[in-house]
């Protein structure tokens, strides 16, 4: 796995703010608007998030041990080959999404309801936010609401491999994603105005796209020299 595949999921994360925005912009006001006179909004917004990152992190670490695993009860490269394959896959899924080409990876939202109808009580139990720790909680639960490009940035941790690797890779789309729900008042405007630009969401998931295709030509290649 690369180290290019970093900076592409952070670009993911960033250039899918609309999405971002679209599913946890709503909630994320909504949840400001019920907060107690003694917690600042500025604290529900940073701790919200740092949950958010911290959940995000932490699928990944799993996805990434996973993938570990599946390798090792093989024992041979071809299970790391599968899952390189897999994932490379669904990074161009990502790139004609970040496009506008494709609406695949939203269509895979619904994978993940049944675990969220588990965890929709817990966090129902929080709100409104009363403390300061309960803005870290609702960010910890809130990064389990089910979301295509989450699932989609999950998967190619599986196929890293690593927990480490997978963790750091999850990581990278999550922090691409923070700008856009930090982003309050006047900047929101150009932010929106710019991830809404449509030739530079086509150059950038094309980017994405050509990115992905080259890997899953090696990967082919690894195949037929197997």
């Amino acid at each position: 796995m690369n180290d290019f595949s970093y900076p592409t999921l952070f670009l993911l994360g960033f250039f899918g703010g609309g999405h971002c925005l679209a599913m946890c912009g709503g909630l994320s006001s909504a949840f400001a608007l019920q907060l107690p006179p003694h917690i600042n909004r500025l604290w529900l917004i940073v701790l919200m998030n740092l949950g958010r990152i911290t959940s995000y992190t932490a699928a990944g670490i799993l996805a990434g041990a996973l993938g570990r695993f599946g390798i090792s009860l093989d024992d041979t490269r071809g299970v790391q080959i599968a899952l390189l394959a897999a994932a490379n896959l669904l990074l161009l899924l990502l790139g004609l999404y970040l496009a506008g080409l494709s609406d695949f990876v939203r269509r895979i939202e619904s994978a993940g309801k049944p675990v969220w109808k588990r965890l929709n009580p817990l966090l129902n139990r929080l709100l409104p936010v009363k403390s300061v720790p309960a803005c870290f909680a609702v960010g910890l639960l809130w990064g389990w609401l089910p979301c295509g490009m989450v699932y989609s940035a999950s998967l190619y941790a599986l196929g890293s491999g690593s927990a480490v690797q997978g963790g750091l890779l999850m990581l990278s789309f999550a922090l691409g994603t923070l700008p856009n729900l930090l982003a309050f008042g006047w900047f929101a405007g150009q932010l929106e105005s710019l991830l809404r630009n449509r030739r530079l969401r086509l150059a950038a998931g094309l980017s994405v796209c050509a990115w992905a295709a080259w890997q899953l030509w090696r990967t082919a290649a690894m195949i037929a020299a197997a």
